[in-house]
């Protein structure tokens, strides 16, 4: 029976380690959703399109 108890013991510290794991995840999503609130419109992440491969130019 003593076995038992030393494998409840683990369960339960893997189990708060993973929402300690979810909170922190979570608190992360927050900060990255005020941040992108708080940016004004010029400081946007320009992005380039590419359409298509680049053609190779022969000399």
């Amino acid at each position: 029976m003593a076995g038992r108890s030393s494998t409840t013991f683990k369960k339960r510290q893997k189990e708060l380690a993973r929402q300690d794991k979810q909170r922190e995840k979570a608190a992360k999503r927050e900060q990255r959703k005020v941040e992108k609130e708080t940016r004004g419109p010029g400081e946007e992440e320009e992005l380039q399109v590419l359409s298509g491969p680049v053609p190779y130019e022969d000399d």
